[in-house]
C-alpha cells in the first residue's frame, strides 16, 4: 500500500489541488486535532468543498491530530518535545481506533494525510506513520 502526506504550508488551493491530482490521490485523510485554517480555504468546510469540486474525497480523523503541546513545540522546531507529545497522544484509545481507520480508508484508494507543515520531518503526519503504517510506501507531496 502507497500512503501520501502533504502539508498546505506557503501553497495555494491551486497548487494543492495539482499536486493531489497529479500523484493520483482520490481521498485526503486530514489528521489535524483542529481542522481550521488562517489560510484561506484550508478550514474543514471550504476545504472538503475543494475536494469534492475536484473529485476527491474527504475524510477528518480528529484523534490523529496533535495536541496543543506538540503543536507549540512543532512551532519551536522542537521536534523531540513533539515526539515525546505525540507518542502520548497514539496510545489513546480513540487515536488508536481511528489509525485503524486512517489505515483502512488508505487502503481503499489512493489517499494522502494531510497537516499544515510543509516539511514531513517537522510533522505529526511522519510520526504517525512511523508508528502505525508498518508495510506502507510514503510518498511525501510538496505543493
Amino acid at each position: 500500500m502507497r500512503i501520501f502526506t502533504i502539508g498546505y504550508e506557503a501553497t495555494t488551493m491551486a497548487e494543492f489541488l495539482a499536486a493531489l491530482t497529479g500523484a493520483g490521490v482520490q481521498r485526503v485523510i486530514d489528521v489535524r486535532a483542529l481542522p481550521l485554517s488562517r489560510r484561506p480555504g484550508f478550514s474543514k468546510s471550504s476545504l472538503a468543498a475543494s475536494l469534492r469540486e475536484a473529485g476527491i474525497d474527504y475524510a477528518h480523523l480528529k484523534a490523529l491530530g496533535t495536541p496543543k503541546a506538540g503543536r507549540d513545540a512543532a512551532k519551536k522546531g522542537d521536534v523531540a518535545a513533539l515526539r515525546a507529545v505525540y507518542a502520548g497522544q497514539l496510545e489513546l484509545p480513540e487515536a488508536q481506533v481511528q489509525a485503524a481507520v486512517m489505515m483502512g480508508l488508505a487502503a481503499e484508494m489512493p489517499s494522502a494525510l494531510l497537516c499544515y507543515e510543509r516539511d514531513p520531518c517537522h510533522c505529526h503526519r511522519t510520526l504517525l506513520l512511523d508508528a502505525v503504517g508498518e508495510g506502507a510506501e510514503v510518498v511525501d507531496l510538496y505543493a
